[in-house]
């Protein structure tokens, strides 16, 4: 009989691993939802990257198996919602057995913009399941010079309003 130390460790990560099965599980297959495989749906929610350039914000989110008149992108108040669905499509059963392991549904992902966004400007294109939506950034305030006199004598030192509001 060989002895094995115990490490408290691997008990958590066992545990951590289980749990996450069971909660995947859980959110994964809702009840209620049955197929007609008598399966269950499962929830999905696209994967987004937004990439900040110099001029722009670019979001892109990976649609496959929804067509362009399936999503809707709204911008309401700094919020940018892209919401759509991906529909299940019927297949016929003949003998032995299918799988449905592709998750279909709604969706729908927000992110919140910085404010002075200009709604108007926004542009989104749909390319072979991609949706790309270009957001332009906001304009920003730029340092204006302030002269600063000295007494009764012209100004001679000059400094930025953020130089100012530092010494202030």
């Amino acid at each position: 009989m060989a002895l094995v130390r115990w490490d408290s460790s691997r008990e958590l990560s066992s545990l951590q691993s289980e749990m996450n099965r069971l909660l995947g599980s859980f959110f994964d297959t809702p009840s209620g939802n049955a197929t007609s495989s008598g399966g269950s749906m499962r929830r999905w929610h696209p994967a987004m990257d937004l990439v900040e350039t110099e001029d722009h914000f670019v979001l892109r989110a990976d649609l496959p198996g929804v067509a362009e008149s399936d999503v809707k992108v709204e911008l309401h108040d700094d919020v940018l919602t892209i919401a759509g669905e991906r529909r299940h499509e019927e297949e016929v059963k003949k003998g032995g057995y299918y799988r449905i392991e592709r998750a279909t549904g709604t969706f729908a992902r927000s992110l919140t913009l910085p404010d002075g966004v200009d709604a108007e400007a926004v542009e989104a294109s749909f390319d072979k399941g991609v949706l790309e939506v270009r957001i332009p950034k906001p304009e920003q305030r730029k340092p204006r010079r302030v002269a600063i006199a000295v007494g009764d004598a012209p100004a001679t030192i000059e400094a930025t309003a953020a130089d100012q509001a530092a010494t202030s």
